[in-house]
């Protein structure tokens, strides 16, 4: 498996941040039809809340020195952690990464969640049904909901489970967590 670090990314991250949130909007948009806006940006106010306040966490993913990804963590003041976005650059996919990346996520904050994600997507579908049951074992639902103010859209798959504290493959980065 990959030497993968999972940091908690703070403001002097987001630059970053915002370079992976164009790349990850890209591929998006396949699934979407979403296009750029005027200036060459996708909307990113997704991004902007990741780092916004106490209920959410942004993390960045490395190896070495290299940014390979995020994931945007909400609702840890509530009852269930949702994963927002999760991402990982094409040449870090299918060699163990977001897996890795993912299980290290959910272990830093046990109990429920729920992680949604595009049917059209197909590598998204056999990922996070792989991780839910490496995670959760056959103790977790799949279910779609209607995307919020997107009628043109087919519903989102949304897949919970529930976790407590355990170990983790992914090297920590000193952030406090």
């Amino acid at each position: 498996m990959p030497n993968v670090s999972l940091r908690l990314a703070d403001l002097a991250d987001k630059p970053t941040a915002e370079r992976l949130w164009l790349m990850f909007r890209h591929d998006m948009s396949e699934l979407e039809g979403d296009l750029p806006d005027p200036d060459g940006s996708f909307r990113d106010e997704w991004l902007h809340l990741a780092f916004s306040g106490r209920d959410r966490a942004p993390y960045l993913l490395t190896r070495g020195d290299r940014p390979v990804g995020f994931a945007f963590v909400r609702g840890l003041l509530g009852p269930t952690r949702v994963m927002n976005s999760f991402f990982v650059v094409r040449g870090a996919r299918r060699a163990g990464t977001g897996t890795q990346a993912a299980r290290g996520v959910v272990a830093r904050h046990p109990g429920p969640w729920e992680i949604a994600f595009q049917d059209a997507n197909a590598g998204a579908v056999r990922f996070w049904r792989r991780v839910a049951t490496e995670i959760a074992g056959d103790a977790w639902t799949e279910e779609r909901r209607p995307v919020p103010n997107r009628p043109d859209l087919a519903p989102d798959v949304w897949i919970s489970f529930s976790t407590t504290a355990g170990p983790s493959d992914v090297r920590p980065a000193d952030d406090g967590a």
